[in-house]
Order: structure tokens, then C-alpha cells, then sequence
């Protein structure tokens, strides 16, 4: 009944959302999700739900689920080394139970 499959979240800052949505499109995933992220870290306190001047410099958590480890791992690799050095950013991957998918 269930799949076994990889979920990479990307949490990171919200003006590489474009850039990110382009390396994993790049890589055919197939498909992510982005939501609006907060918390507090070495980065200082950063908030999804106050309203603020500048909506650029917000958090956002990107998921993708994929059938593929070999193609998370590509995804993290090639964000990482185009962007961790210079914005706040976590990348982690776990192994999931897809219950219903259209496809993975």
C-alpha cells in the first residue's frame, strides 16, 4: 500500500525561492512545495507571519519527494554549492511512507 521514497526540505531565504524552483526543476523532480517558514537560529529570529516593508526576507521551506535518493542528493549538492556559503540556509533529507501519489 505505501511507497518508500526521499523528502528533501530546503529551508532557506525567500528571495532564492525562483532560483531553487529553477535547479530542481532543472533536474526533472517532477514537482515541489513551498511554504512560508519561522523560527530562530544562528541567523538571528525570522518570522513567516508578521507583516513587514520588505516581504524579501522572509523564510521559506521547500519539499521535494522523490522515488530517487540519487536525485535529492543532486538537488542538495547543486544548492548548496551555489548558495549556503552566502544566505541562511539548512538542507536534510529523510526516508517518508507515500501513502497516495500520483506519481513519485
Amino acid at each position: 500500500m505505501t511507497q518508500q521514497a526521499t523528502r528533501l526540505v530546503i529551508v532557506t531565504e525567500k528571495v532564492l525561492a525562483k532560483a531553487i524552483g529553477a535547479i530542481i526543476e532543472s533536474h526533472d523532480a517532477g514537482g515541489y512545495t513551498l511554504i512560508a517558514a519561522g523560527g530562530a537560529g544562528s541567523h538571528n529570529t525570522r518570522s513567516s507571519g508578521e507583516p513587514s516593508v520588505l516581504d524579501h526576507f522572509g523564510n521559506i521551506k521547500i519539499e521535494v519527494i522523490t522515488a530517487n535518493p540519487d536525485l535529492a542528493i543532486k538537488i542538495a549538492d547543486a544548492v548548496s554549492s551555489r548558495y549556503a556559503a552566502d544566505y541562511a540556509c539548512i538542507i536534510y533529507m529523510d526516508s517518508v511512507e507515500v501513502l497516495y501519489a500520483h506519481r513519485l
